[in-house]
């Protein structure tokens, strides 16, 4: 019997790895749908970034309790899945706490501490979801969270705090070892027999095992892919100075030419196209960005659109990013090739009063833990209205008329531009 649990256990080991890694291929493949974008300068500055807003979360802490609360849960999730080691090698060669007589006294402490971590992981979870459903915190209750992604983050946290119980219950019914937390529960169970306490152990400890297995199958589903993708995408940050727009190099060139014909290539190519209409227009980073988004609204409540009450929301346009993403990543799986599906993530999915709202004031970007740029997306796709759409309101159609006439924004001749300074 042995034997068998032995051979079913690696079966469904070998099983939730291959899953894992197969799903998370078809989210690079999509990823690298996007433009080709270099990032290679300063190694240095990145790591540090990847240490200070991944692993230290510094933008976490500008309020201090839910920072605390979300590292215990980050760290404790983590550490506490140390076990994990333990667990399977366990589970392949059918020993029992196999690190124990190897450790000695430093394995009661080990565990102890990642008892000590699972109750606080419990408690912080427990805390969250009051604070999405009882307290009802307004970025955690707008509208564009309806559906799935309302759902989608309660689920993590019942599934962490199920697992976090079954982790104690798991060494509470063990008669071998004496735990602190979990010690705790163990009168809870003193009318349990020997036989019966066996059960309940190996029952957690199988129910504890696949819940992990689960998890991480339903991670790259989830907005809590940014558990992984957190670190490369802090990695990939931009260096440059906040709110710093690159400008579009095919522009500069039609400029220059226009200005100096001569510089024109003999072999010279137009552009296919300006700015961004769909998904595979943007850069690799934009969606990897959209994957990486945690949806915990920081951006949309910083925004001041967004507080005006016009219809932007900076959290919106990376779901709606990712969603777009996901939908034609499945149709390249079905036709081994994107087919025109006749949709576009301008207009099908992000609206023209969506991107006209935004007043490009940085606030998403600066406040986004792990610096995802809502902002680099936006103005992607308001180039695509304005240079292939050529839809604008009339305001900017005169502003930009008065630009290419007279060098500026306002309609008086570029002769005239510094007479103020002679009025009294």
């Amino acid at each position: 019997m042995a034997f068998i649990a032995e051979i079913l256990f690696t079966v469904l080991t070998g099983i939730a790895l291959f899953l894992f890694t197969k799903n998370l291929l078809k989210i690079r493949r999509n990823i690298l749908i996007g433009k080709e974008l270099s990032i290679k300068d300063n190694p240095t500055l990145r790591w540090k970034n990847v240490f200070i807003l991944a692993f230290g979360q510094k933008k976490m802490f500008r309020n201090l309790l839910v920072a605390l609360l979300h590292l215990v849960v980050y760290v404790g999730f983590v550490i506490i899945n140390i076990e994990l080691l333990e667990i399977i090698v366990d589970g392949i060669t059918g020993s029992h706490r196999i690190f124990a007589p190897f450790l000695g006294s430093y394995y009661t402490l080990l565990i102890n501490t990642f008892e000590a971590l699972a109750l606080l992981v419990l408690v912080a979870c427990i805390v969250f979801l009051v604070r999405r459903n009882i307290i009802k915190l307004k970025r955690f209750a707008s509208n564009d969270l309806n559906g799935w992604p309302r759902s989608d983050a309660n689920y993590i946290l019942i599934v962490e705090i199920i697992l976090m119980g079954l982790f104690l219950l798991m060494n509470a019914a063990d008669n071998t070892v004496d735990f602190v937390i979990s010690g705790y529960i163990k009168p809870f169970l003193s009318t349990f027999s020997t036989s019966q306490l066996s059960i309940v152990e190996h029952t957690a400890w199988w129910l504890h095992i696949i819940g992990i297995f689960a998890f991480m199958n339903y991670l790259p589903y989830s907005k809590h892919l940014h558990i992984l993708l957190a670190f490369p995408n802090a990695y990939y940050a931009p260096l440059e100075s906040k709110g710093k727009m690159h400008n579009m190099v095919s522009i500069q060139n039609e400029v220059l030419y226009a200005m100096q014909p001569e510089m024109i290539p003999t072999e010279a190519a137009a552009p296919e196209k300006f700015g961004a209409r769909d998904v595979m227009d943007l850069s690799w980073k934009n969606l990897m960005d959209a994957y990486s988004c945690s949806e915990c609204g920081r951006c949309s409540a910083a925004c001041p659109a967004n507080l005006t009450g016009k219809l932007l929301s900076p959290r919106k346009i990376m779901m709606a990013t990712r969603d777009r993403l996901e939908t034609v990543g499945k149709n390249i799986d079905v036709n081994k090739t994107y087919v025109d599906d006749g949709k576009a993530l301008l207009h099908d999915y992000i609206t023209v009063e969506e991107l006209r709202a935004c007043t490009t004031c940085n606030a998403c970007v600066e406040e986004c833990p792990i610096s995802i740029s809502p902002l680099d997306i936006i103005i992607e796709l308001r180039r695509s209205l304005i240079m292939e759409e050529s839809n604008a309101p009339a305001e900017w159609n005169g502003m930009f008329s008065n630009i290419e006439n007279n060098f500026a924004p306002w309609k008086f001749s570029p002769d005239d531009r510094d007479a103020w300074t002679t009025k009294a």
